[in-house]
């Protein structure tokens, strides 16, 4: 099968981002991070408008950004190649992701618990200043997959079906409900709006990560557990990610965790037995194979744009 253009990109950024994961210094998403929060210190009010104009401007400029991009190379293959590259390169994390795992990995079963619970701010918001080994190796499963929809799945669908609007748009998207999409007194109605559209351009992604792992584990654990146990979950994407991985791993992820001090009940994945300090690297493994599963998914779509 031939190609195209689009499809070409995607397959040299995930490329570049196995080979050279996220750039120490300079990267992209911090850059507009940096840019998002000078913009909130201006715009910042207790209200859903106010965030709804703030998320509409940021991420719709963002996307407008990708289109006048886009433009700039219409009519030659190897201009749009090149840029969608650049563009899936700079929004993939899925390296990172992994790399955070092994070290949490390494750090737990070298029994540094001081360690792992200080490099699990690395992977999610949970406090994991009191957890003992198993919790923090459930913290960091639960967060790699997770992160495997966020960081890959969710930016090659929407770079397959939107090229590099839809790479910019929906990274900027992500990037702001994780950073004013929490339930907290400041962003309550201020961050409604981000985390609203980041859960609607994750519907589809995430369903398709929960399908891949079914694919990649050969078994139908993934699905049973997703049908069955995802509605625990408080959100509408990761719980049937995290499901499936609960059924692949054969293990039961869930439970009570804690977020700025505030205890945080959900509800129990799966039926297996507790996580333990291996399955981490298990739960790593399965996400290399689940990203690897994407691209070629996400390469079939844009093939046929």
């Amino acid at each position: 099968m031939v190609i195209g253009a689009r499809a070409a990109g995607l397959c040299a950024g995930f490329a570049l981002d196995l080979a050279l994961a996220d750039p120490r210094r300079g990267h992209p998403v911090a850059g507009f991070g940096a840019l998002a929060r000078a913009l909130e210190r201006r715009t910042y009010a207790d209200s859903r408008a106010a965030g709804a104009a703030y998320t509409a401007t940021l991420v719709g400029g963002s996307a407008l950004v990708g289109q006048l991009l886009s433009r700039r190379v219409t009519g030659s293959g190897l201009g749009e190649v090149v840029l969608v590259a650049a563009s899936t390169y700079a929004v993939l994390g899925g390296t990172s992701l992994v790399r955070e795992g092994d070290r949490m990995a390494s750090l737990l079963i070298a029994d540094d618990l001081s360690g792992a619970r200080a490099r699990l701010s690395h992977l999610c918001a949970r406090d994991g200043s009191q957890l003992a080994a198993p919790e923090l190796a459930r913290a960091t499963v639960e967060s790699v997959a997770e992160n495997t929809s966020d960081a890959v799945v969710a930016p090659l669908f929407w770079g397959a079906l939107l090229g590099v609007p839809g790479l910019l748009g929906y990274r900027a998207a992500n990037t702001l409900d994780a950073m004013v999409g929490y339930r907290s007194s400041r962003y309550a109605r201020f961050g409604w709006a981000s985390a609203r559209l980041d859960d609607l351009l994750n519907v589809v992604p995430a369903r398709l990560a929960a399908l891949l792992t079914a694919l990649v584990s050969l078994s139908l654990a993934p699905l049973k557990v997703w049908w069955r146990d995802a509605h625990r979950h408080p959100s509408p994407n990761a719980g049937p990610v995290e499901a499936a991985y609960a059924g692949a791993l054969g293990v039961r992820l869930g439970g009570s965790n804690v977020y700025d001090g505030v205890a945080e009940a959900r509800g129990e994945l799966g039926s297996g037995r507790p996580v333990e300090v291996h399955d981490v690297r298990r739960a790593n493994l399965l996400s290399r194979r689940v990203s690897a599963a994407a691209l070629v998914a996400c390469v079939l779509i844009a093939s046929r744009r």
